[in-house]
């Protein structure tokens, strides 16, 4: 038995995942869906996509993947309407995919910087586009834009994905008070240093060991359930009066 929440708001919703194959994604996407929920979430990462759709229908949960370009509006959007036509029009929708590449920012030309505000903040803007009219519709709905306490912490060599990641708190402010009076929640979810295991294969080293020691409050690892169970609270009904605010988790490591 599980000592987590279950939350009955969540049953049979249609929620909209993305970056859903791997790391957070893929746990938002399992936790959603055993909340019951009806997961429909894109990645470009098209095997982990289908793998993780065909163990959840396998497990009698509800998801479908569809690979997509995030970058592509267009095409992101048609996936939108794809899922909607399956499960409905989107009630929760999680702006999650992401990509920290470092850079120096001497080297930045002004196509690489499109080319990250695409896959770290052009996307969620035009995401939301085509899910409101369905939640004004329904009266109802919670967007989650997935921030980083890395521009909060002044992380080194990724000044354009921080600056991407700083304007998803401004867009996660001004949408809140655009769709709010058609009861519709907008918040940001900040992770911290998430034990994902592409972090742990390319980051995390002894001296990164010694700087989440070092700058977390709590002792530990934050992992990707962290975070998921936070969505999880933000995207149910539970959170009905809580809008335009940012959830830092983080083990307690950034002033937000």
């Amino acid at each position: 038995m599980t000592s987590f929440a279950q939350y009955p708001s969540l049953n049979d919703c249609p929620v909209i995942i993305s970056g859903g194959a791997s790391g957070i994604g893929a746990s938002l996407v399992r936790n959603f869906a055993a909340q019951g929920a009806k997961v429909g979430f894109v990645d470009i990462a098209e095997e982990q996509g289908n793998a993780l759709a065909a163990d959840l229908v396998a497990a009698g949960q509800q998801a479908k993947f569809q690979r997509c370009d995030v970058t592509d509006t267009a095409a992101y959007q048609a996936a939108i309407g794809h899922f909607a036509q399956a499960h409905g029009d989107a009630l929760v929708l999680v702006n999650n995919a992401a990509h920290d590449q470092r850079h120096d920012w001497a080297d930045v030309t002004p196509a690489y910087w499109d080319d990250r505000m695409a896959v770290n903040l052009k996307h969620a803007f035009f995401a939301i586009q085509a899910v409101a009219p369905g939640m004004i519709k329904a009266g109802r709905g919670s967007i989650i834009n997935t921030g980083s306490i890395s521009w909060m912490i002044m992380s080194p060599r990724i000044p354009v994905y921080e600056t991407a990641k700083a304007a998803t708190h401004g867009l996660t402010r001004a949408m809140a008070r655009e769709l709010g009076k058609s009861g519709i929640r907008v918040n940001s979810l900040v992770p911290g240093w998430i034990m994902t295991e592409r972090q742990l294969t390319h980051w995390l080293d002894a001296t990164g060991e010694r700087l989440i020691e070092d700058s977390q409050a709590l002792a530990g690892r934050v992992y990707p359930d962290d975070v998921s169970r936070m969505a999880l609270f933000l995207a149910a009904e539970d959170s009905a009066m809580i809008s335009a605010q940012q959830f830092l988790v983080d083990g307690g490591w950034a002033n937000s």
